[in-house]
């Protein structure tokens, strides 16, 4: 087997050092013939976006002229015209991935200090005669700059938006060809701004940097961006006419990113693993670019092929919180969502692939836009409504790494410093009231902090929100002994939660009964928490809610009813 590399993201370190890698050179090919001025394709994190942008970058950059050496015995090279155009252009390569400062102030700060690492790359132009006086101050107020960013007076956003503008004109004078422009993760200062609360801020300053270095820019040749979200041209593109999108759902490039099965197949085969192809499928196939089903996702594929353990690598790699502060947020209709697809079942939603951050708040069909860009979803399936041309989207959690992480997110919501989330579960199999009533208070503070249960209105309680982040909490914490249902049919009523143990025992050899619970909030008609818990009991037996848990073979001893009673913030079992 050769070398495992993780992280790795320089194809010239990866070549030389004989690792492993999966040809992808047959991109180059696919991009150069498309002719399309401005590319964008976006595809989730750690899929190989930065690899291919530098491959990009040692194929076509004059800088790697005498490089065909890192190209032999790939596809590319298989091609005379392709060897004859390798190390032929100037190329400005640009990335965005450490923007991540938590205000517009920073952000701009570090946009500058990237330029200015670009401009350093071809510092050596300070040593031509091509250059204008202006010119070469450029380069010194951009170093000057990014040295003292909190003592020297503001650069002014002019500057910045012409700055990879007026790079290209230098470029194109030195070597009279006109440039290629590479922008890697171009929208991680666009979803940092939305997550800390500057994006109206930095919409504009980002449209006016688009529109100076990709439209009214006439020494571009071509230009290729690589992102995770396909930022709504309103927002940020709407000055650009001449950009080609390519996301998750379309065809083009829909194997260029991640690894197809035969590729990961012939990788274990390599590895000597050839008997773990179908434990991998589960843990990290799912992922669905265009029509072509069957990708995987590469970062977990090498830290398995080099650790040989299944875990959640991919997930790890990022904090979540955007995911996580969206469906804490979200509506009881996103929990109930979430629930079906924790259970392994699809949902039905619009989706619209241009994401407007603003709105994400209050568009619940752009959330699951997100999540699928994200790759936390796949498409199952599409129909398309022929009266009102509407697509409608099949939707699925896209693997097991993916529940997994949900399942880690969701149960840190409900860690407390004192444990009380699992006792309070101990005391709900074992039957213990007392503990129950004694937990649940340490478990409510939780759920209505981690969910927002009051919404805007902190003095209007939203049982419904407690009750949805309660029943992922559950969901979370003991999928393994449990499958649990909510909100459906059994006898002539719904109930609320049902807990049907998949076997006799827990790991500890505990037994493990059936649940039913019953939410409540206490009416004005009712005197007391008491007398509510009283009503949900008598719901439970009326409406014969334990036939479903009868039809499966439990026995009648092994169900147990409770009533949740809701008063504000306080909450009865009984």
């Amino acid at each position: 087997m050769r070398k495992i590399s993780i992280g790795k993201q320089d194809y010239e370190s990866l070549i030389t050092s004989g690792c492993f890698y999966v040809d992808k050179t047959y991109f180059i090919k696919e991009w150069w013939e498309s002719q399309d001025d401005v590319t964008l394709i976006t595809r989730p994190r750690r899929f190989g976006k930065t690899l291919n942008m530098s491959m990009l970058e040692c194929f076509f950059s004059n800088k790697y002229a005498s490089r065909g050496d890192l190209f032999e015995g790939l596809s590319i090279w298989n091609d005379e015209k392709y060897r004859q155009l390798q190390g032929t252009y100037p190329v400005i390569f640009i990335s965005f991935a450490e923007i991540k400062a938590n205000n517009f102030k920073d952000t701009k700060n570090d946009m500058v200090s990237v330029i200015n690492d670009v401009y350093k790359q071809h510092s050596y132009l300070l040593e031509d005669e091509i250059l204008t006086d202006a010119e070469r101050n450029l380069f010194r107020q951009l170093d000057d700059y990014s040295k003292n960013t909190n003592v020297n007076k503001d650069i002014s956003n002019e500057i910045i938006y012409r700055s990879v503008k007026d790079l290209a004109v230098i470029l194109y004078r030195k070597f009279e060809k006109k440039v290629i422009i590479l922008l890697d993760e171009y929208d991680t200062p666009m979803q940092e701004a939305y997550v800390n609360g500057f994006w109206n801020d930095m919409v504009g300053f980002i449209r006016s940097f688009f529109n100076s270095t990709l439209k009214t820019n006439p020494y571009l040749d071509r230009a290729i961006m690589t992102g995770i979200t396909r930022v709504s041209k309103e927002s940020i593109f709407s000055d650009l006419n001449n950009l080609n999108v390519i996301t998750t759902t379309n065809d083009e490039y829909n194997t260029s990113f991640g690894f197809t099965e035969s590729e990961v197949f012939a990788a274990l085969d390599e590895a000597g693993l050839p008997e773990k192809k179908d434990d991998v499928k589960l843990w990290y196939d799912g992922f669905t670019f265009g029509k072509h089903k069957d990708i995987y996702n590469p970062w977990s594929i090498t830290n398995y092929l080099d650790k040989k353990e299944f875990k959640t690598y991919w997930a790890d790699t990022s904090s979540n919180s955007l995911v996580g502060k969206l469906i804490q947020r979200g509506s009881p209709k996103i929990k109930k969502a979430m629930e079906k697809l924790l259970n392994g079942e699809y949902i039905t939603v619009g989706i619209d692939e241009q994401i407007v951050f603003d709105q994400l708040d209050n568009d619940e069909d752009a959330i699951w836009s997100l999540l699928l860009a994200s790759g936390y979803l796949k498409v199952d399936s599409m129909e398309i409504c022929v009266s009102t041309g509407e697509q409608k989207y099949e939707l699925s959690l896209t693997n097991l790494e993916v529940r997994v992480m949900f399942q880690k997110l969701i149960k840190g919501w409900f860690m407390t410093g004192d444990d009380s989330s699992n006792e309070f579960i101990s005391a709900l199999i074992d039957g213990d009231l007392e503990a129950m009533n004694y937990y649940i208070n340490e478990v409510t503070l939780n759920v209505f902090s981690s969910f927002d249960v009051a919404g805007k209105d902190e003095s209007r309680i939203r049982p419904e929100n407690f009750y949805h982040g309660f029943v992922l909490g559950l969901m979370a914490g003991q999928r393994n002994n449990y499958i649990i249902k909510s909100n459906r049919e059994s006898g002539f009523g719904r109930y609320d939660v049902m807990m049907i143990p998949k076997h006799s025992t827990n790991e500890a050899g505990k037994k493990l009964p059936a649940i039913v619970l019953e939410f409540k909030v206490k009416r004005n008609s009712e005197k007391s928490l008491e007398e509510a818990v009283e009503v949900a009991h008598r719901q439970i037996e009326e409406k014969r809610y334990d036939e479903e848990i009868l039809a499966l073979g439990i026995e009648k001893e092994r169900i147990r009813h409770y009533g949740f009673a809701f008063e504000g913030k306080k909450v009865l079992i009984g």
